[in-house]
């Protein structure tokens, strides 16, 4: 059973807190999503920034923790560098691998 608010303003405050859990809700949501689909094209320097800058955002508004805001910052960074390395070194053919003998093993 939820409480009810017995001052007026409390109403008030009650509707403010259920708008504002809405709308941190969705901006936490698609920062996750924006994190995900920016680690698989991190390799783009605009997505990257326009992630990063989301992420400032956030954190300004104090929507998520500003330590979290850096922790994302500094992965998806890291992400970025090893997409422009493994773009700028192809990964050579993989070497055919000799067959490898199966031991018999004799039953007596």
């Amino acid at each position: 059973m939820p409480r009810v608010p017995n001052i007026k303003a409390a109403e008030k405050w009650v509707r403010q807190s259920e708008k504002r859990s809405l709308r941190n809700r969705d901006v936490k949501t698609r920062l996750k999503t924006l994190f995900k689909g920016s680690k698989t094209k991190a390799d783009d320097p605009a997505v990257v920034t326009s992630v990063e800058s989301q992420f400032d955002k956030a954190a300004q508004k104090g929507i998520i923790h500003p330590n979290k805001a850096a922790r994302k910052k500094s992965r998806l960074a890291k992400a970025a560098v090893a997409a422009r390395a493994a773009a700028a070194s192809p990964k050579p053919a993989a070497a055919a691998k000799p067959a490898r003998k199966k031991a018999t093993a004799k039953k007596k």
